[in-house]
């Protein structure tokens, strides 16, 4: 890591789970049981969170209450990516060993039409990790709002993962949701099933917010548990022998602003806020 005060990791551990933390994106930079790892880094970080709202926006504009709002690009991708909060400064307001609250402004720029304000936690206990996330719109409209948390987990050849779904959505040009249909035998992680090794960047409807991984090599299990606002979420893995997986719980369908009812993001009027967490529970494999 760098040496700069921007950049130094924040650690918070209790009994065998320990994490380390960076202002940079409000980020997960490490994250580890008894040891051993169990996300693997992108860009820095193992996880980060979605806010204002998670994934792309069609075209780079949004039309709300009858105006019309421009994105510009905020990564390499063509299309307006995950927010503002991965990519920005975030400014510690309290920590201690097993806990760190940050927050995040953003104004409307020329990126974004948003304007809010950001907060969240990262509490450590029991081997639990706990992170909740909270979205205030600081504009002087109504504004669609989203969460998410955006995880990297490692993926072993017997990595299992099981999370219910109700609906699929496939995906079209630009990695956007193309059509809701019926989830797909191959995708089906009602029951715990080892993740495909083809391509996979598709939208999961009807969570019901519980999800495990299992990774049979590393005798782990983790259990996902998020707030019922979280009702859908993402896998993304990439082609090939990945290793590692993006399981991503959102409030939100990817490309809501382009959907009927904003795709479940929540409309906010200026000084509302929208508020949830994930809590990510480690426990040794008994075998």
């Amino acid at each position: 890591m760098s040496g700069s005060a921007d950049m130094e990791e924040i650690r918070i551990a209790d009994g065998d789970l320990e994490i380390s933390l960076s202002r940079l994106g409000g980020a997960i930079r490490s994250a580890s049981f008894r040891g051993t790892a169990f996300m693997i880094a992108d860009a820095g970080a193992v996880s980060f969170p979605l806010v204002p709202f998670g994934n792309r926006v069609e075209y780079n504009v949004m039309t709300v209450g009858g105006r019309d709002y421009c994105f510009r690009a905020n990564t390499a991708d063509p299309l307006y990516l995950h927010g503002d909060g991965w990519l920005g400064l975030w400014e510690i307001v309290s920590q201690d060993a097993r806990r760190v609250e940050m927050t995040f402004h953003h104004a409307a720029d020329a990126v974004s039409p948003y304007s809010y304000e950001a907060s969240q936690s990262f509490s450590i206990s029991d081997n639990r990790l706990v992170n909740t996330l909270r979205v205030t719109n600081g504009g002087d409209a109504p504004m669609p709002f989203g969460l998410g948390f955006h995880p990297y987990f490692i993926r072993t050849p017997q990595t299992l993962l099981a999370a219910s779904a109700t609906h699929f959505w496939t995906e079209r040009d630009g990695h956007l949701p193309d059509e809701r249909g019926p989830v797909p035998e191959l995708l089906d992680f009602s029951r715990p099933r080892n993740i495909p090794p083809h391509w996979i960047n598709n939208a999961f409807e009807g969570w019901d917010g519980h999800a495990r991984i299992v990774w049979p090599e590393l005798k782990l299990v983790a259990d996902i548990d998020a707030a019922p606002i979280f009702g859908n979420y993402m896998i993304y893995k990439p082609g090939g022998d990945a290793d590692f997986f993006c399981f991503e719980p959102m409030t939100h369908l990817p490309n809501g602003h382009h959907m009927p009812e904003f795709g479940g993001l929540v409309l906010l009027p200026p000084g509302e806020s929208l508020s949830g967490k994930m809590a990510i529970s480690l426990s040794a494999l008994e075998i």
